[in-house]
């Protein structure tokens, strides 16, 4: 019976439309959205094939709810050209419990001739790697919490960093800076990585998210790394809501999946990293690469800083 495809469409629709995802398993099958969103299509059809109209009409309406929650992602509103201004470029990389091949990343690094890197998992066997494969050549100043496991986190950079204390301790590091450029300008930045949203760490997820801190008049924040969220999760869309954009879908890629890495047998699926950028810094540019040994693709952004004064 065509309504028993109708139902669940709907039912979906309403949960991601109204940010009714709460709890296990709303918040990790919300990540399925965009793929949904082929399905509620394809019910569609099949009503109007069986010229049942009013399931048919129904099943458009969750279809056009859906799109229009999902395909602004691949459509993008706009990348900049920096037309003079400084810019600042970035890469975030989660590595896998330390798996990831650091001399791979330390190439990206030097391709994109990155200023910032933030890094999850990292281990201290991978930040050993990191040093050997000449990451201090091109970023010599950094912030680490190295872990063995998947809690560890660091940022290396180009620039003088220091250190800003968290407002809340979680189990993942998600170490926090304050980066000083050379035109006296500042920028403030977070590797994120809160804790997978399972049935033991969903509070912890919501909680890191909701911790993270809104834009405002004074200096710029820059939010990058391992979300375990999509934008189809209205914890993540709450953050973009304090002032941020994200740049993948900025770019017009924010479809494109981020984990698992096609290197561990699964096709790619969901796009859980990101850059978010402050409203008032300009996207210029945005791509996923791929690390050999993780399970999640590295993101690169860069990003254009307000214009000075005179």
């Amino acid at each position: 019976m065509i309504w028993a495809l109708v139902a669940p469409v709907v039912a979906w629709t309403l949960v991601r439309v109204l940010g009714l995802d709460r709890g296990v398993p709303l918040v990790p099958l919300m990540a399925f959205t965009p793929y949904v969103a082929i399905a509620a299509f394809l019910v569609a059809g099949v009503a109007l094939a069986l010229r049942n109209w009013a399931a048919a009409g129904v099943a458009a309406v969750a279809t056009l709810c859906l799109a229009l929650a999902v395909l602004p992602r691949a459509i993008g509103d706009g990348t900049v050209d920096p037309g003079g201004r400084e810019t600042l470029s970035v890469l975030s990389s989660n590595v896998y419990r330390g798996k990831g091949d650091p001399e791979s990343l330390v190439e990206l690094v030097d391709r994109y001739d990155v200023d910032l890197l933030a890094i999850q998992e990292l281990t201290p066997r991978f930040a050993r790697g990191l040093r050997a494969a000449g990451i201090t050549r091109q970023l010599p100043n950094s912030i680490v919490e190295v872990r063995k496991g998947a809690a560890g986190g660091g940022i290396y950079s180009r620039f003088p960093i220091r250190a800003i204390a968290p407002d809340s301790e979680t189990f993942f590091r998600m170490p926090r800076v304050n980066l000083s450029l050379p035109d006296g300008r500042h920028l403030r930045l977070i590797d994120i990585h809160p804790l997978t949203p399972g049935r033991t760490g969903i509070d912890v997820w919501e909680d890191s998210l909701a911790d993270l801190p809104a834009t405002g008049e004074g200096v710029p924040w820059v939010l990058l790394g391992d979300f375990n969220a999509t934008l189809d999760h209205s914890r993540l869309r709450e953050v973009l809501d304090r002032g941020y954009r994200d740049a993948g879908s900025v770019a017009g890629m924010g479809l494109v999946p981020t984990w698992p890495n096609r290197d561990h047998g699964l096709p790619l699926v969901i796009t859980i990293d990101h850059v978010l950028a402050d409203d008032r810094l300009g996207i210029v540019d945005y791509g996923v690469e791929d690390l050999p040994g993780s399970d999640h693709r590295p993101i690169h952004a860069e990003l254009a800083l307000p214009k000075t004064s005179g």
